[in-house]
């Protein structure tokens, strides 16, 4: 790393961690433009970065050919391209087989949620969601008038875990789906293998579907390992269907190209009889060659990041637990976010609320992962160095006023 400029060459590749904040406010994404110029955005979870050279040059050869027609590669759909990447990635990095026949590439992860929702239950039925989670799964279970289950993330002093004895029977009487978040969001928990037994025999006795999200499984730290929750078995994987995407560890969300990976041919007879292929629509050109790009050929790039993301959650570790106590927080296990317990401050209001008033600060609202969790924010930290340090400043600036 080029400590003036913030710039690291790998793999012949430079790699920019220091854009400036006007080069960022210039960008029309959300991150940047929903709040005053005042206010620094730590909300949505996309980096401050720019993507890996192999998915701007594949981006940049479709543009420069006028490439925009319908897509195909190698004589086949463009759908084979990406469940080829997806397969090559799972087999390579976690040992986990998939058959090709069994994933379906999609436009989007969120739509890859509702799709398996409406498939595999009818409203009324219950849905097991552990809670806090990311809030378009609990608009998926109640928009579609599903009955939501909430298994709580209960913090246990040294990270956030789950238990099933708070799951009353009666309230498991007629669910239908468990919605499983690993790596967890917003905590940042990446599940051990005994946890995921325990969701497996959970899921196996209750005869549930598992939608597994694993769109952060790229995204782990040193001393953890992801576990494709599929991957534990015939059994398992028969009732599994796995969302992934490249989107979030190659920063590329606004490409939309997404994958469900079905663990077993009648699991995806089953899932078509409700919703047809037609319904789910396609991936567009432009994500197609990107998602190809990231998970064939911008590993170093991602080795860069997380060598970055380490360091900058490392720097959320030490500022926090020096300098503010009323802040508590695990240190994140994945993910480039911290979940932050700020109900010790003092204040009125939400914790989102107080941070963007007294510190012009836009964090993602505890509540919207949980209505519960109003004295949570949830800390995007992907971003340089200055201006994570300016947001952490801003924290312990507005904290220390409350005192």
């Amino acid at each position: 790393m080029n400590q003036a400029t913030g710039k690291l060459i790998t793999g012949g590749e430079t790699i920019d961690f220091e854009l400036s904040r006007s080069a960022l406010q210039a960008r029309r994404n959300v991150k940047w433009n929903q709040y005053e110029a005042d206010v620094l955005p730590a909300f949505v979870a996309e980096m401050d970065f720019a993507v890996a050279a192999p998915i701007q040059t594949a981006i940049e050869r479709i543009v420069r050919d006028g490439d925009y027609g319908y897509p195909q590669r190698d004589g086949k759909r463009v759908d084979a391209a990406v469940a080829a990447a997806f397969i090559a990635r799972m087999k390579t990095h976690y040992g986990w087989d998939v058959s090709p026949d069994l994933v379906v590439p999609i436009s989007d992860l969120v739509q890859g949620t509702f799709a398996p929702i409406l498939a595999f239950s009818d409203p009324g039925d219950g849905v097991i969601l552990q809670t806090p989670n990311y809030p378009p799964f609990r608009e998926a279970i109640t928009t579609t008038e599903r009955r939501l289950i909430s298994l709580p993330m209960r913090d246990d002093g040294t990270r956030h875990v789950f238990d099933f004895g708070e799951l009353a029977p009666a309230a498991c009487k007629d669910a239908r789906i468990f919605v499983l978040c690993n790596p967890q969001n917003p905590t940042g928990r990446v599940f051990r293998r005994d946890e995921l037994l325990a969701i497996a025999r959970f899921v196996i006795e209750h005869d549930l579907i598992v939608v597994s999200d694993e769109i952060h499984s790229d995204l782990v730290y040193a001393g953890h390992r992801h576990i494709p929750f599929a991957s534990l078995g015939p059994d398992v994987a028969a009732r599994t269907v796995t969302l992934n995407s490249a989107t979030k560890s190659f920063n590329i969300p606004g490409l939309r190209c997404a994958v469900l990976a079905f663990g077993s041919d009648a699991l995806r007879a089953r899932f078509h009889k409700r919703i047809p292929a037609r319904l789910l629509g396609g991936c567009n050109i432009i994500g197609v060659d990107a998602t190809v790009a990231a998970w064939m050929e911008s590993q170093p790039w991602l080795d860069a990041v997380m060598a970055h993301l380490t360091k900058a959650r490392d720097l959320v570790t030490e500022v926090l637990r020096t300098e503010v106590s009323d802040v508590r927080f695990h240190v994140p296990e994945a993910t480039y976010l911290a979940w932050l317990d700020c109900r010790a401050i003092k204040q009125t209001g939400s914790a989102f609320q107080f941070f963007h008033d007294q510190a012009r600060i836009a964090f993602s609202a505890g509540e919207t992962f949980d209505p519960a969790c109003a004295g949570f924010v949830r800390l995007n930290f992907a971003t340089s160095m200055p201006i994570l340090r300016e947001i952490l400043d801003r924290v312990v600036g507005s904290v220390k006023q409350t005192a």
